[in-house]
């Protein structure tokens, strides 16, 4: 995530926010993909265990949240929540879906760890009022479907849920905010991380996910209140499974940005003293946000956790940069805009990956949304360890 763009409350006015925050085979690469050339998977040992194809994929939750954050009155905080309902509304989700999904046909990922799975559910109380709600999990599993696809939810962390907000939007019949308590509609904005399994693989076995917070969390204070803050919720969801006999366990997390680097690198320490530390291989996939550049990163937590625990997949292309962050918060930009590679598979216990790429970095259409999201996916082909026979 960039420096603003992702911070996932919605500051409302007070009354509102106090009473109401809850708390196989390789693809072809996708042409124009940084480092997208097709690489041969690495042949299996002839006495390594079953292969996994894994991939992780930052959603983006439709809108830069930056206007809220930087309101400093009730009015601006609803002028603002009124711009980043629009904006989510303009990204066109299900759109943005059609092509994630078509991403997801193509590679075809046993796993799938997402992050800011969002939910924007609307509250219409005038009469004719019609704002739209989205639930980006609901809308990227019919879009499977589409593709003749069946991936079911293995594991969800549900973080902050923000709301409700005020909403003006005219467009959708929500006009008058008379006060806290007296308005025509409202919004109510919910971030989610989700692990999806693909149905139908043969002698695959997962067990029941198993959730957490972080201690740590970035808080803001509310305007127009007496020391009240709010924070983002950030977790992490996994689950242990096996393929054929060979065990793992599956990890999706969301870390903080990088603008709170504190926090950030206590949250990877978490993350790193508490799922990550299991009695069996474990594969990581998550928006880390922390690159894996030095020279870029503004962190230790991409240090951190490769060199105190885990591989990062890819390795595997050696110098290819393999981009995947960031798109404009439009998603309007020309161009690619790619800098940074903060979305991350990592591994521990695992044999050397057969091979990694990214994908979603081609524009879906000329005007916008055209990009799927503001970040690329990453997919990776791994072998797990062989059954111990006994």
């Amino acid at each position: 995530m960039r420096l603003m763009h992702r911070l996932l409350a919605i500051p409302a006015t007070a009354a509102l926010v106090v009473g109401m925050l809850a708390a196989g085979g390789p693809a072809t690469a996708e042409p124009g993909d940084p480092g997208g050339v097709v690489v041969a998977e690495r042949p299996a040992a002839a006495k390594g265990g079953p292969k996994l194809k894994v991939m992780t994929q930052n959603l983006y939750l439709g809108s830069s949240l930056d206007p809220a954050l930087e309101a400093d009155s009730a009015g601006e905080f609803l002028a603002a929540a009124a711009q980043i309902y629009g904006g989510a509304v303009a990204s066109r989700f299900p759109v943005r879906a059609a092509a994630i999904a078509k991403t997801v046909a193509r590679t075809s990922p046993h796993l799938i760890g997402l992050q800011e799975v969002t939910r924007w559910t609307t509250l219409p109380i005038a009469a004719g009022a019609k704002p739209p709600s989205y639930d980006f999990l609901r809308i990227l599993q019919k879009a499977l479907r589409k593709e003749g696809l069946s991936y079911r939810v293995a594991g969800v962390v549900n973080n902050a849920t923000i709301g409700p907000v005020p909403l003006v939007a005219p467009q959708f019949g929500c006009v008058n905010v008379a006060s806290t308590s007296s308005f025509d509609c409202a919004v109510t904005l919910q971030d989610r991380d989700v692990i999806l399994v693909r149905d139908g693989i043969r002698g695959l076995e997962l067990g029941k996910p198993v959730t957490g917070r972080y201690a740590d969390q970035q808080s803001f204070p509310v305007p127009g209140t007496d020391g009240l803050t709010l924070d983002f919720g950030r977790g992490w969801v996994y689950v242990d499974g096996t393929l054929r006999g060979s065990r793992f366990r599956f990890l999706n997390t969301h870390l903080e940005i990088g603008r709170f680097g504190a926090v950030q690198e206590a949250q990877a320490a978490e993350f790193l003293a508490g799922p990550a530390k299991a009695g069996r291989p474990v594969i990581a996939t998550g928006d880390f946000n922390s690159p894996a550049d030095p020279r870029v990163s503004t962190t230790s937590t991409y240090a951190d956790l490769t060199r105190r625990w885990f591989d990062d997949a890819w390795a595997v292309r050696g110098s290819a940069p393999g981009f995947t962050c960031c798109q404009s918060d439009a998603l309007d930009n020309p161009t690619k805009s790619l800098r940074t590679r903060i979305d991350l598979i990592l591994t521990r216990g695992l044999a050397k990956p057969r091979f990694a790429r990214i994908v979603g970095a081609t524009p879906i259409a000329e005007t916008a949304p055209r990009w799927a999201s503001d970040h690329a996916g990453v997919v990776a082909g791994l072998q797990l360890k062989a059954r111990k026979r006994r």
